[in-house]
């Protein structure tokens, strides 16, 4: 079995080292790279995803209150490089 993956990250670095670690997995696919919480929301309008990548703290909306606003939630994988974010990320799991 394939897990799908959905990696949301605004850094275009960041993105394409967790492209990396995902395709070096072999039971994940990459099947989006987003580079914001909105185009994230449009992919997800038409697709179903197992597992999300999401980068905490973005711009405009950052991934904690992302996640929250989901109705449908897959399995989530909080990222940062933000020491701040450990314990909402780690404690926070957005129901």
């Amino acid at each position: 079995m394939t897990i799908k993956c959905l990696t949301i990250d605004d850094e275009p670095l960041a993105l394409k080292q967790l492209e990396s670690y995902i395709n070096n997995t072999p039971f994940l696919e990459t099947v989006a790279l987003c580079q914001s919480a909105f185009e994230a929301m449009e992919y997800l309008s038409n697709n179903e995803i197992d597992l999300m990548f999401v980068d905490i703290n973005m711009p405009d909306i950052n991934g904690m209150d992302f996640v929250k606003s989901l109705t449908i939630k897959p399995q989530i994988i909080f990222t940062t490089a933000y020491s701040e974010y450990a314990m909402e990320g780690f404690y926070g799991r957005c129901h």
